[in-house]
Formats: structure tokens, C-alpha cells, sequence
């Protein structure tokens, strides 16, 4: 809307919003209106806007970490910020002790990036994103404790990064108590020769024993196949790979290789990590997608003899071993070079096996090559099966059926014992490569037609016995895997197992904006941890912040980071203890997730220099309420994309921090609430290009730009798509208030919604108006009376707070919008010349959380000082919530002719009566024979 000179003086204008707006925001901020004290420390402060806080219930409402974009923010990155402002303002009126705040996740590849291509310091972009993101943010009035702000980037930060990675690198887990220890106590047991398997520990030298330490520490290193990209020159997460095996940037091939990595064991974490969900209040589906990452099952590894070496192959159905036709294994299992025939293949192999060679070993070769650009997730999903026999037989263990040993892409060496026995007729990929293959469907599980498809399901046990004492015919299931089970340990043949697809996270990056690991290396490679003294280990200035890449095909070429340029920090002498010594440094960077696993609990006690957070601090925020309460951050939003890696890799290091007695709490997240996104129609071109959609123009149903038609679609809001709107726009034309009520009215805040600009204007009516009740456009003057409220304004009323506390409550904050707007409309109605204060008052409370701005301005005017943000939250008496009255139909001959109100507790003869006479031209010189009423609901008349 414009204001013009016909636009009454004290309109509530976008020029008025955007006064009133930076007003109150320098008010909030002046006064420190949300800042929460703290038990103890420095933010132990009270807050003089709201004495005696720390005695009050505490609710801690966190947002998932903004990263910091150059691009600036669009009207879909505030949608959470605004809820979780809103669900904490409510809360703060209901007299609760509210931690919120934001801050920035800050190391990251697009700042990197920049600074590769500019020369510029990756922290000087990335300061300037940030203070355009809080530029941005500040104009949406959003109720945060600026004290707590904090960025991963900021070295009294990330010194506490490194500080928690020593004590996950200091510690081993103890299977026997299912919990981290320090490390110390290992070796003290060790020492003793106390640890079976390494009684013989006293006896060796320093880099053997630290070998030993080193493979029970929950931070090793280890070689393990990465995701090499040699087009970045870095090394890639899973999640950084796209399902055809690409860079997610740059879209460069990315290769498998072996690497000696940073690894962290959360691994050994993965049973607690399941079952400590059921002590969650997250969406089912979050929890259903972290067990299925995880994914614990059990059934048996069972060891398959060829050429003398043993297959240990990991099953879920011991009891289908009768029917393994075939033994597969991974391209890259340690044992695929020592069992590969020499010599050519025999001639009467089908050629179906040799990949088109003559010899396994070049078969092999060439295979491998074939395959080396395939992501693990591209391999597991590729219905198109590929392989290569190795020119050797395994031994079936259960019938001595001597079976094909072949290499397969769908078999990973990250799940499992990367071999498996395969069963073609009950298993689906096995299944599809047999039929590939040409090998053999042996049926041992009754209840399908195996010609046709696999039989997957659980059946009973057919063709699985041998003379050996195993008979297992005629039996479900459970009780078919049970006797194999017991079968094979009996006879030293296999062993029960639980297994998990879960890998170690790999804890390494080849670039140069990253924390640098708290880690040096003496002259034998031996790592060693630096002292907290030492802390942080802060980058080192670089001329060039490139990683060395390669030929984006050279897959053999090896990572060399941006760190190993600087040589003079690389190479340090130093005194651990045991005189000075020269060390090197670790060059690579830790990822981008480790300042994100924890910064919550900083939130907590960001200005404490000594602990990275005050343990009666912890307590007090996130500790638990109760036996079956892990504790954790009362409410944490943010999208679902996240639901896996962010959350599993926050969880595990709680998890450690918890059993060296850190933190209180099990687990950092109570309760999760995923919103949706804001999505915007885009628009391509001929080309399939996105052509900026605020351009395009709609005539009779078509879409032009630049005079060319375009084709319309639906998608999500971004810069890829050119369909952005910004944030700053909409407050420039309507103010932010109209902002944050436009996003929470557009729908359920668990959904996805689309944006509408020309919509935005609904909100900024109901806003108008709700100004309007107050304020007389013309004169400023305060137009409310000191009228008494009728029945029917308290049932209004009354109603509206009910329910709109409940919406709060619930995070339903599209329909507190709907409520108020409801509220508005009948008081706007009802009193045309001047609504009773009585009225009015409540509702400018209900708006404040949501349109805070304008709340403040209206109380201010209404002769209260202060801020409306610790007022208390209106109540509700029942009375006015359960109606007098009651409108029911009245059917003649089965018909509605008309409506009565009628008394909730009238008795049928009263409720006859008004029927009747609400209908007199239906009954009149007739007779009423019957009536039948249905208390509450209907009455009908029978006539003659």
C-alpha cells in the first residue's frame, strides 16, 4: 500500500509500521527486553523487565543453525525464525524464563569458494553475509537474547570446538558399561595387562603401544574409502555426492579411494542412538528415517571356505543358507586379490561372468575402474546388475555345495562384512543378478511362485536339511533362524551377530576455512593430543586458499590441502611434556558439522572463558525433568532436511559429553517440530533456463518473458530457481508485522505453502483494522469506551482466548491468526463508533507475539509503560465457553423449513412448541400427527 495525500494522517501506513517498528526494535535492544539470566556467571543478570526470572519455569526454543549466504535471506528462511519468536514471546507472557537466540554456522565451502576466487579472506565475506543476514533479520522484530549470539567462526568459539574434539580423541568406549571413559583409564589397564587381546602391551615400544591406544579411541585415523573429487581437490561427506556419482558442487566426478582419514566411532553409539528415540517427542518420521540410517539387524555372520581363506558373510536370514547359490563380494574386499584366479578364464564359463575378458585378474581390473565413480548410494539403488566371477569356488557350510565367488558394485563394503551369501529366490537384488547372471533360484522357503518374482516374505522352511544334525524343514521363520544360529556356533561355522549400516563418520575436509584439529605429529607419525594451554589453534594466513585439484577424471591423483602451504605453521616445535620437540600439524580442517553438534549448549554459557558450559547452567536449561526425561532444548525447529546427519552427529557427541559428565542431559533435543517450506511458482524458458520470475508477465492465462513465453511451475523458493522475493521488500512495502502475519496465516506450520505477494495485503487489512479499533485514523485519538461488556462480547471473548492459547501452545499458529481476525471483524462490527476497552485490551496481548510491533505501540497509546512482552497472558472463564443456547433444525415432513435457538437444557414439549411456531405457514390447517426430536440435534414434524 502507498500512502498518499489522501491517506488519513494516523492511517497505519507501511511509513507508520516501519516507525513504529524501529522504534520499538531499538527499545528491545537498549533494554535487553529478552535478555534470560542465567543461574550463575556473567549472564547471571536479572533482566529488570522481568524481575525474578530464574525462579521461574524455563523454556529453551532453539532455531536449526542459519548458514550465512552472500545471496541474503528470501521470504522462506524467516518462516521458522518467526514461529519459534512467536511460540516464545506467548510463552514469555505466561511467565516463563524463555532462552532464545540465534546464532551463525559459519564455516562453509561458499565462503571458501569466494575466496578462492577473489583473493578476499574467507572471513571477511563471511562477516559480511552475517551482518547482512542480522541487518535482515533485525527489521522482523524477532525477540532474541543478543548476548548468546555467537558464529562457529568466532575462535572463542571454535576453541571449545576443538576442546570437545580432545575429549572424544581422550576417551575409548567401554562395551562392557556401553559409555565413553577417558582414555587414561585404558591405558592404565593396558599397563596392567588387563585387556584380552593385549596382555603383551607392557612389553612393547612407545609407537606399537600408541598403535594399540590408538584402535580404541572414539577419534582414530583410518584408511577408508572416501569420496575423492579431484575437480575440488577435496575429499567428499555421502551427502556431498549426488546420486550419479557428482560433486553436489561444481558437479565434477567423484571417485572411490582408500585415504588414511580422521574417523569418529559413532559407531559404538549405535544402539543407544536407536533406542533412546522412544525417549523423544520428534515426528515419527524423523525417528523412522534415523533408524533406517542406522539400521540395526540381526542374523548371523557364517564363514564360506575358498581356496583355504575363510568368507565371513553377514545374513538377516541364516535360515535361507541352503538356498545361496552364489557367494558376492564387495569390489574392494581385502580378500579379492588373494582369491582372484590366475590364468585365463575356463572355456566353458558363460561370458556373461568376464566382463568381457579372458582373465579374472583383467576382469577384475577393468571392472573395478568401471565403477570407481559410482556413489555407495548410486550402487545400492542401480537395478541395472553388474559383476565379475573371480574364477573360484566358495563351500556352502550347511551342504558342502561348492558356489561361484563373484565381485559385485551392490555389495559396499561399509554394511556388513562387504561379502554376502546370495540367495536369489528370497532376496530381490540377489534376485535380479542371478537372472542377469544366469544362476541358479534354489526355492527354501514355501509360499511363492520364485519363477516370477523372489519370495521375500517369512514362509515356512522347505529343501534345508543335511546329515549333519540340521533340519530346519517345516519351520516359520524365527524358529528356522534360531536352530541355524545354534546349528552354526555348535560346529564353529558362524555366530550370531547384530549388524548396522551405520559407518564412522568420516571427520576430515581438504580445504582451508575449517576448525584446524588440536593435533600434532611427532617424527614416527604418532599423533598426539595438544594441551587445552594451547588452545585455540587458530588458521594461519595463506596467499592461496586453493586446494590443489587435479584433472577432474585423474582418480589416482591424492588430496594436498591449503593448509600444507604454510609451511611455517605446518612444521612447530613444542613441549608436551617431555622437552621440546619438532611436530607437524594436521592439514586438513574439521567438516563444516562439528560446529553444529553442539552449539546449543554454548547458547547456554557463550561468555564463559573457562568451561565451554557451566554444568549448574546446563542443569538448569536442558537438564532432565523427571526418570524418563533425557532432557535437552525444549523445542528445536527447523526443516526436515536435516533429520538425519545434523541430528545423529549432534546426538553422538551429547552422548560422549554425557558420559564424561559434562552435561546432564542424554540427549540436546526434547522435542523437534520440522516446518515447511514457502514455495513460489518459477519459470522456464525454451531452454529449460529459470528466468527471473518477478519479471514475467501473465496474459490470458499464458506466462511471457521479455515478450517469449515461459512455462510456469511449483517448487521451492531459492536462488536456483530466480522465484526469491526478499524479506526486505515486503517490510519496504507493508511493514514487518504484516510479514510475520502473512507467513504464520498461510497455512500449517508442518507444511509446505505457497507464497503470494498480492496476499500479503489480507494481512495488512486485518492489521488496520485491529489499529483502527484503537486509534482514530484521522485524529490519533484513542477511540475505545468504558462500556461494560455484553453476554455476547464475553462469549466472543472468552472463546478467542481459549482457543487462541491452545493454537499457541500447539505451534497451530495459522489458526490464532484466523481467531483474531475473527475477533477483529465482529468488535468491528459490533461497535462501528468505539469498541469497549475491556474488549480490546486482551486482544492487543493475544496479537503481541505474533505482531509484536504493533502490540507495543497500541499498549503504549493505552497509557501502559514498558513493554507488552512480560504482560500476562489474558485467562478465560468457562462459563462464557459453554452456550446458553443451541441452533438446531426444524424439518417438516423430513424438510428444513426453518432454524430455532433453543435452551440447552429445554425439554422436548418446550422445544416442540417453538418448532411449531417457527413454521406456521407449514402447519397451518393441518394437524401435527408425530414428532420426532433428537435432543441437540433436530426436530421433525409429521402433518395431515
Amino acid at each position: 500500500m502507498t500512502t498518499t495525500s489522501e491517506t488519513p494522517t494516523h492511517r497505519y501506513s507501511p511509513a507508520l509500521a516501519g516507525q513504529i517498528e524501529q522504534t520499538w526494535q531499538k527499545f528491545w535492544i537498549d533494554n535487553g527486553t529478552f535478555n534470560a539470566p542465567n543461574p550463575v556467571g556473567e549472564l547471571a543478570v536479572e533482566n529488570p523487565a522481568n524481575p525474578g526470572a530464574a525462579q521461574e519455569e524455563k523454556l529453551f526454543v532453539q532455531d536449526m543453525f542459519p548458514f550465512p549466504s552472500g545471496a541474503g535471506l528470501h521470504v522462506g528462511h524467516p518462516l521458522g525464525y518467526i514461529a519459534t519468536d512467536v511460540f516464545a514471546r506467548y510463552h514469555r507472557m505466561r511467565g516463563k524464563n524463555v532462552l532464545h537466540t540465534l546464532g551463525y554456522d559459519a564455516f562453509g565451502l561458499p565462503a571458501e569458494q569466494y575466496a578462492i576466487q577473489t583473493g578476499t579472506h574467507p572471513r571477511i565475506k563471511t562477516q559480511e553475509s552475517i551482518d547482512n543476514m542480522e541487518r535482515q533479520l533485525g527489521r522482523l522484530g524477532l525477540g532474541h537474547d543478543r548476548r548468546r549470539v555467537i558464529a562457529t567462526t568466532d575462535t572463542d568459539y571454535y576453541k571449545w570446538t576443538q576442546w570437545i574434539f580432545l575429549q572424544i580423541f581422550n576417551s575409548y568406549f567401554d562395551e562392557a558399561e556401553q559409555k565413553a571413559k577417558p582414555i587414561a583409564e585404558l591405558i592404565s589397564r593396558l599397563e596392567a595387562g588387563e585387556v584380552a587381546g593385549h596382555e603383551d602391551y607392557p612389553t612393547l615400544d612407545a609407537k606399537a603401544q600408541a598403535e594399540v591406544v590408538d584402535s580404541f579411541r572414539l577419534v582414530y585415523r583410518s584408511n577408508s574409502t572416501v569420496n575423492w573429487c579431484p575437480g575440488l581437490g577435496t575429499v567428499l561427506a555421502n551427502e556431498e555426492v549426488t546420486a550419479d556419482g557428482k560433486s553436489e558442487r561444481g558437479n565434477f566426478p567423484v571417485f572411490r579411494k582408500n585415504l588414511s582419514q580422521w574417523m569418529m566411532r559413532i559407531t559404538a553409539y549405535s544402539d543407544r542412538l536407536i533406542d533412546d528415540l522412544e525417549l523423544l517427542d520428534w515426528p515419527d518420521k524423523v525417528k523412522a528415517m534415523q533408524r533406517n540410517w542406522i539400521g540395526r539387524s540381526k542374523g548371523a555372520e557364517v564363514d564360506f571356505v575358498c581356496q583355504g581363506e575363510k568368507i565371513r558373510v553377514f545374513t538377516t536370514r541364516p535360515d535361507t543358507l541352503f538356498g545361496a547359490s552364489y557367494v558376492t563380494l564387495a569390489p574392494e574386499h581385502e580378500l579379492v586379490d588373494t582369491l582372484v584366479a590366475d590364468g585365463d578364464y575356463a572355456a566353458d564359463v558363460d561370458s556373461r561372468w568376464t566382463f568381457g575378458q579372458a582373465s579374472p585378474k583383467a576382469a577384475v581390473e577393468a571392472y573395478r575402474a568401471s565403477i570407481a565413480a559410482k556413489s555407495d548410494l548410486e550402487r545400492q539403488e542401480n537395478k541395472e546388475k553388474t559383476g565379475v566371477f573371480l574364477g573360484v569356488y566358495a563351500t556352502n557350510p550347511v551342504n558342502g555345495a561348492k558356489v561361484p565367488v563373484f565381485i559385485a558394485d551392490y555389495v559396499l563394503t561399509g554394511y556388513g562384512t562387504g561379502a554376502i551369501m546370495a540367495v536369489p529366490a528370497h532376496d530381490s537384488r540377489d534376485y535380479e543378478f542371478a537372472k542377469e547372471f544366469g544362476l541358479p533360484l534354489l526355492e527354501v522357503v514355501a509360499g511363492g511362485n520364485i519363477e516370477e518374482e523372489p519370495f521375500v516374505d517369512a514362509g515356512t522352511a522347505v529343501n534345508s536339511a543335511n546329515d549333519s544334525g540340521l533340519d530346519i524343514n517345516g519351520l516359520g521363520l524365527e524358529e528356522a533362524k534360531a536352530a541355524t544360529i545354534a546349528w552354526l556356533e555348535a560346529n564353529g561355522l558362524g555366530d550370531a551377530k547384530i549388524q548396522y549400516k551405520l559407518r564412522d563418520w568420516l571427520f576430515a575436509r581438504q580445504r582451508y576455512w575449517g576448525e584446524p584439529f588440536p593435533i600434532v605429529y611427532d617424527e614416527d607419525g604418532i599423533a598426539h593430543a595438544l594441551p587445552e594451554s594451547m588452545l585455540p589453534i587458530e588458521l594461519p594466513e595463506v596467499d592461496d586458499y586453493k586446494p590443489v585439484s587435479f584433472d577432474p577424471n585423474d582418480a589416482d591423483s591424492s588430496p594436498h590441502p591449503p593448509l600444507a602451504k604454510a609451511t611455517d605453521w605446518v612444521t612447530v616445535e613444542l613441549d608436551l611434556g617431555d622437552g621440546p620437540k619438532t611436530y607437524t600439524r594436521d592439514t586438513n580442517v574439521m567438516p563444516q558439522w562439528a560446529g553444529s553438534s553442539w552449539y546449543q549448549l554454548r547458547y547456554i554459557d557463550p561468555k564463559n572463558d573457562a568451561q565451554f558450559c557451566n554444568l549448574d547452567n546446563e542443569k538448569y536449561w536442558t537438564g532432565p525433568q523427571g526418570p524418563q526425561d533425557p532432557g535437552g532444548v525444549d523445542l528445536y525447529v527447523g526443516g526436515v532436511e536435516h533429520a538425519v546427519l545434523h541430528l545423529l552427529y549432534s546426538r553422538f557427541w551429547h552422548k560422549v559429553l554425557y558420559d564424561l559428565g559434562y552435561v546432564s542431559s542424554k540427549e540436546p533435543y526434547r522435542r523437534l517440530f520440522n516446518q515447511g517450506y514457502i514455495q513460489a511458482y518459477a519459470y522456464t524458458d525454451s531452454r529449460g533456463v529459470y528466468v527471473p520470475a518477478a519479471e514475467v508477465e501473465e496474459k490470458d492465462g499464458k506466462f511471457y518473458y521479455n515478450g517469449e513465453e515461459v512455462t510456469q511451475e511449483y517448487g521451492k523458493m531459492g536462488k536456483s530457481l530466480k522465484n526469491s522475493v526478499s524479506p526486505d521488500e515486503i517490510c519496504d512495502e507493508y511493514g514487518a508485522d504484516t510479514l510475520r502475519v502473512y507467513e504464520m496465516a498461510m497455512g500449517p506450520l508442518d507444511t509446505s505453502r505457497p507464497w503470494a505477494t498480492k496476499d500479503v495485503v489480507g494481512a495488512q487489512r486485518f492489521l488496520q483494522r485491529t489499529w483502527r479499533l484503537v486509534i482514530d485514523e484521522e485524529t490519533g485519538a484513542i477511540r475505545l469506551s468504558d462500556a461494560a461488556l455484553s453476554d455476547e462480547d464475553n462469549k466472543q471473548l472468552h472463546r478467542t482466548i481459549a482457543g487462541v492459547a491452545d493454537d499457541y501452545d500447539n505451534l497451530r499458529l495459522n489458526t490464532v491468526v484466523a481467531k483474531l481476525i475473527e475477533y477483529v471483524n465482529y468488535l468491528t462490527k459490533t461497535y462501528p463508533d468505539g469498541a469497549p476497552r475491556a474488549a480490546v485490551e486482551p486482544l492487543i496481548v493475544m496479537l503481541a507475539p505474533v505482531a509484536p510491533h504493533i502490540a507495543e505501540e497500541l499498549n503504549q497509546r493505552l497509557g501502559r509503560e514498558g513493554t507488552i512482552a512480560y504482560t500476562d497472558f489474558p485467562t478465560f472463564d468457562e462459563k462464557w465457553l459453554v452456550d446458553d443456547t443451541i441452533e438446531i433444525p426444524v424439518q417438516v415432513m423430513g424438510k428444513v423449513r426453518a432454524r430455532i435457538q433453543v435452551a440447552v437444557d429445554a425439554d422436548e414439549d418446550t422445544v416442540v412448541k417453538q418448532a411449531i411456531e417457527a413454521v406456521p405457514s407449514h402447519v397451518e390447517g393441518k394437524t401435527v400427527v408425530k414428532t420426532i426430536v433428537v435432543p441437540g440435534r433436530m426436530v421433525n414434524l409429521v402433518v395431515k
